[in-house]
């Protein structure tokens, strides 16, 4: 990617970080509705998901919400931020890019492999 496709690239996801907000202490039982019609009061949301464990299935107290413009963004945060929504004070605020992470261990242990109990003669 030359260097002028790199810089449009990167105004283009800064312009959709912009709109996209965080949304933390949600009760665990919100719904990507409810988030949805909470967010509706401070503009049109384009999505809204609560973020879901995969192995239990249930809510891991956050989501995002991304409004149709960076204005409407901007006034969801001076809504909502710290106001209650079903008995928890939320968190809201400008999402940021996904930060690389180094990579996890496999099952058994974190990656040791498998065995364990070291050290035992049998």
């Amino acid at each position: 990617m030359n260097a002028a496709k790199h810089s449009q690239f990167l105004l283009i996801c800064i312009e959709i970080m912009a709109t996209k907000l965080y949304v933390g202490s949600l009760p665990y039982s919100t719904t990507d509705e409810r988030l949805k019609e909470v967010f509706s009061q401070a503009g049109n949301v384009t999505s809204a998901s609560v973020i879901i464990d995969k192995m239990s299935g249930r809510s891991k107290g956050f989501g995002f919400v991304e409004m149709a413009t960076e204005e409407e963004a901007q006034k969801a945060i001076e809504m909502l931020n710290g106001k209650d929504l079903d008995g928890r004070n939320i968190v809201v605020n400008e999402a940021r890019p996904m930060q690389p992470r180094a990579p996890r261990g496999g099952g058994f242990g974190g990656g040791r492999g498998f065995g364990g109990g070291g050290g035992r003669d049998y």
